[in-house]
């Protein structure tokens, strides 16, 4: 923790809120949850039908239409503007993973590897992108459990996720407990000194049983008008819910059962540390990544994506109720990291015509092999995981050429049908931060919301709307995110406690907004400056949450 934060902690010990006219209590255990990509689409479309958790948190305050603002609509930065009020620009994580052109390492096939994982530590010798030691050291602004950490010791700091970067995103640098999903059960850091809760064994046996033996799926009557199979080539089909293979893990995470058991983790660690019942307020991340993976797996308007939504709002509601007998007041804010689209197969039956795969001559290898030819290169000049987003120049380029290979790059995606814009990294970094309402951001201004000095690329790529950046659906995916358009940056934000007094409000907020909001219902000042999101009022009528005394 660094010594600025400690400082302003210790001034903030005689702080307390002010909770307005709202008869909620002051929480004790801060509860947030993301549904890995929950688009504000996805939300709109169901939320009228749900009976269960996600029905009870729209009795709170309900923003259905926020934003990841930023535009690399990816998992690791959604997470990081969650719990710490900065942009990716800010917080300093950019994308799930980056290039670092000066330092090779050797990757899964031994050549060459210039990739960084958000959430690993680079340092560890022999490590790689693929192979790697789960660490938090990315990112560059605390969270709400490292401020809250330093304000009192006391406080517990507890993250349960299906991924480790969302664990490590919303968790932070003090987290007291941290599961995420491994290859067929949870696990953590691979150095600690915590015991393993007395719920793991039962949960990881329920995992190992469930990949064994995968139950017969049952499709919820409200999805069966969806449910209708979508051809995506080489004779294979979604839409339709079929059973997981045997013996497949990696199903199982594309499946609800992988929510159910990260909150049935969750709350057998609420009772085990009683949480919420010590001294300080105490911070539970959760992290729900089913959605994502069956959105990947078969795209978000079939009976897949139906069914998981339903048995995601059961699987809340149930885990709410066992907040509720566990006796600490409680405040729920629910949100997502990104949206996402759906497969274009199916958006094209669904009258959007101009949705499309994107071309492979658009990747940074092919473009790169472009300009090599057109400057006499002998290497390869372009560093880049896939077709858009941030792209750099290798330094096997001499420097003295960079700029023009950049240039040159640049030039080759500009002329193709598929990009919307190219924007020059030392361009972005000399523009301000946006300001104002998100919805009316440029693509230049929501890039800018994700640029980060020195981390980012030399350039950065934005496809056209409704083009999907998946070429072929040979490897498994069918559709993703990660674009700068609405349908990735939109998600939904409620926030829910005992007491509070209900209302909806349409406009554009953000999940940066979210920190600066539950801290003055803890008592938690946040010096000015430090972080790039709002206070929202979270009380109705003419007073005010948005106070620290």
């Amino acid at each position: 923790m660094g010594a600025k934060y400690l400082l302003a902690a210790a001034s903030l010990l005689a702080c307390s809120p002010v909770l307005a006219q709202n008869a909620a209590p002051q929480p004790k255990i801060i509860v947030a949850i993301s549904i890995d990509q929950l688009s504000a689409d996805l939300f709109a479309e169901y939320r009228g039908k749900f009976t269960g958790g996600l029905k009870r948190l729209q009795q709170g305050v309900v923003f259905p239409s926020g934003y990841q603002s930023h535009a690399a609509t990816e998992t690791c930065p959604g997470h990081s503007t969650i719990l710490t009020g900065a942009r990716p620009a800010r917080n300093g994580i950019i994308a799930n993973d980056w290039q670092d052109p000066a330092r090779p390492r050797a990757g899964k096939d031994g050549k060459p590897d210039h990739r960084v994982y958000c959430a690993e530590d680079p340092s560890v010798e022999g490590s790689n992108a693929d192979n790697y030691t789960v660490s938090s050291v990315h990112l560059k602004v605390p969270t709400l459990g490292d401020r809250l950490k330093a304000l009192s010791p006391d406080a517990r700091v507890v993250a349960v996720a299906g991924k480790d970067r969302a664990a490590v995103m919303m968790g932070g640098k003090a987290i007291d407990q941290a599961w995420w999903w491994g290859k067929e059960g949870f696990t953590t850091f691979a150095k600690t000194d915590k015991a393993a809760p007395a719920a793991l064994a039962q949960i990881n046996a329920r995992a190992k049983a469930s990949i064994a033996k995968p139950p017969a799926p049952s499709l919820p009557a409200v999805c069966n008008a969806v449910s209708q199979p979508v051809s995506i080539g080489e004779g294979k089909s979604v839409g339709t819910l079929t059973t997981r293979k045997a013996g497949d893990a990696r199903a199982l995470r594309a499946s609800p059962v992988l929510d159910q058991l990260t909150l049935d983790l969750a709350r057998g660690i609420v009772g085990e540390m009683k949480l919420g019942k010590g001294k300080g307020t105490d911070v539970l991340a959760i992290g729900l990544s089913a959605t994502d993976y069956i959105g990947h797996s078969f795209g978000t308007s079939g009976a897949e994506m139906c069914n998981q939504l339903f048995a995601l709002d059961g699987a809340i509601g149930r885990f709410m109720s066992a907040l509720d007998a566990h006796g600490a007041p409680y405040l729920v804010v629910l949100t997502a990291d990104h949206g996402g689209h759906d497969l274009p197969e199916r958006n094209v039956q669904l009258a959007i015509n101009d949705a499309q795969r994107v071309d492979p001559a658009l990747s940074p290898k092919a473009v790169g092999q472009v300009v090599a030819r057109a400057l006499d290169l002998k290497v390869t000049p372009l560093l880049g995981d896939a077709s858009f987003g941030d792209i750099y120049v290798s330094h096997e380029v001499p420097a003295d050429q960079r700029p023009t290979v950049r240039d040159a790059a640049m030039k080759v995606y500009r002329e193709h049908p598929q990009v919307e814009a190219v924007v020059d990294g030392d361009f972005l970094n000399q523009l301000e931060m946006p300001k104002g309402d998100p919805d009316a951001w440029s693509v230049v201004e929501r890039a800018r919301a994700s640029y980060h000095a020195g981390r980012s690329g030399d350039f950065i790529v934005m496809l056209k709307p409704r083009v999907t950046p998946i070429p072929s659906t040979s490897l498994g995916y069918v559709a993703t995110h990660g674009s700068p358009w609405n349908y990735d940056r939109r998600v939904p934000i409620l926030f829910w406690q005992k007491g509070m007094k209900s209302f909806e409000q349409p406009n554009g907020v953000e999940t940066v907004d979210i920190l600066p909001s539950i801290a003055p219902l803890i008592g938690l000042a946040i010096p000015k400056g430090e972080i790039d999101g709002r206070c929202l009022d979270l009380a109705r009528g003419p007073e005010t949450s948005c106070k620290v005394n």
